[in-house]
């Protein structure tokens, strides 16, 4: 089992930044892709960023290209991400999520490729 924590939302004004944290504690991290995701009120969960078990591999859905990067700190059990330029479009709460039998080197961004999810943290961005 895989608990995933995540921290670090909060309220930010446009074109400010904030890093969040995706903490897991149970399983070590090293060996999972790992993934972030977004809902925003009133619309379906959205592809963020993800990054391989080795943090070779990134990927980012086109809306945060650019302004956002992922992360890993693999000695921490930590996987972080970085966003910058925040826009009001960017307002949910950001998932963490942990895919626990990945391939070598997919990278997956849908979120049935994804077992465990954190229980979000809400980013609000401010016009």
């Amino acid at each position: 089992q895989v608990q995933l924590v995540e921290s670090g939302g909060g309220l930010v004004q446009t074109g400010g930044s904030l890093r969040l944290s995706c903490a897991a504690s149970g399983r070590t991290l090293s060996s999972y892709d790992m993934a972030w995701f977004r809902r925003a009120p009133g619309k379906e969960r959205e592809f963020v960023s993800a990054i391989k078990w080795s943090g070779g591999n990134t990927i980012y859905g086109d809306s945060v290209k650019g302004r956002f990067t992922i992360s890993r700190d693999n000695a921490k059990n930590t996987v972080f991400l970085q966003m910058n330029s925040l826009k009001p479009e960017d307002t949910a709460v950001y998932y963490c999520a942990a895919d626990t039998r990945p391939s070598w080197e997919y990278v997956p961004f849908r979120e049935n490729e994804y077992d465990y999810w954190g229980q979000g943290t809400q980013v609000t961005v401010s016009s």
